[in-house]
């Protein structure tokens, strides 16, 4: 399948959601020759390439990076506040076409906005409730950064995932995760929230507003639906 056709085949994919506010597909490949962003908890800001990213059960155990002046220098998860890491191949392609709306008025305003539309995927150091409910610092993936300022949705390294879409057998779009980390601005840490345990969860998540409340479109693939209509009643 050459190019023209795989991007026509995602347009039609995705052209009935082009103004709904989605998660984004968990990315897990990065470009080796684009410019990498990373804060350290110090407030030391590095630029430069990835040389190489080791992972340990799904988390991000290690990053390698070449500054602009040529040093390397390795990172550990635990020494970094947030970062923006460029996509490659198809996980770009992905992560562009599920960000195609705005969501100006559910914006975090210290998310680079910019860095976004550029293809990055955004990483912050969070406060997890993580293996037997231990609460943990953990590096993780944000899959709703144009629209998490009331609701964050953490990519779960573990997760499953629902059946995905293909074309040609070329992948277009990752099934559903069956479960993600969830925080609100009242939470303490990001808890696992898993698909199967979503309907007991539903009212004890969205007290408070009465749209959710009232609504009977309850299903887990409208979780960003959700987190967006929550947003609204803040």
């Amino acid at each position: 399948m050459n190019k023209k056709l795989l991007l026509l085949a995602l347009t039609m994919l995705f052209v009935g959601s082009a103004f709904a506010q989605k998660l984004l597909s968990p990315s897990f490949t990065y470009s080796h020759k684009k410019t990498s962003y990373i804060t350290l908890k110090d407030g030391t800001e590095i630029t430069g390439t990835i040389k190489d990213l080791d992972r340990k059960k799904g988390l991000i155990d290690q990053i390698k990076i070449e500054k602009e002046d040529g040093k390397k220098v390795k990172l550990k998860p635990e020494d970094i506040k947030e970062m923006y890491l460029p996509q490659s191949g198809l996980d770009k392609v992905s992560q562009a076409m599920d960000a195609m709306s705005d969501a100006q008025k559910w914006n975090n305003e210290q998310i680079d906005q910019d860095l976004l539309d550029d293809g990055y995927v955004y990483f912050e150091n969070a406060m997890v409730y993580y293996k037997k409910k231990k609460k943990m610092e953990l590096l993780m993936q944000l899959l709703n950064p144009t629209f998490s300022k009331e609701v964050k949705v953490y990519h779960d390294p573990m997760a499953k995932q629902t059946m995905s879409v293909g074309v040609g057998g070329v992948t277009l779009a990752g099934g559903l995760e069956k479960s993600y980390f969830v925080k609100t601005n009242d939470g303490e840490a990001a808890y696992k929230l898993k698909k199967k345990d979503y309907d007991e969860e539903y009212e004890v998540m969205w007290e408070g507003c009465d749209e959710l409340m009232n609504s009977t479109d309850r299903a887990w693939k409208d979780l960003s639906k959700h987190v967006v209509a929550f947003s609204d009643c803040q």
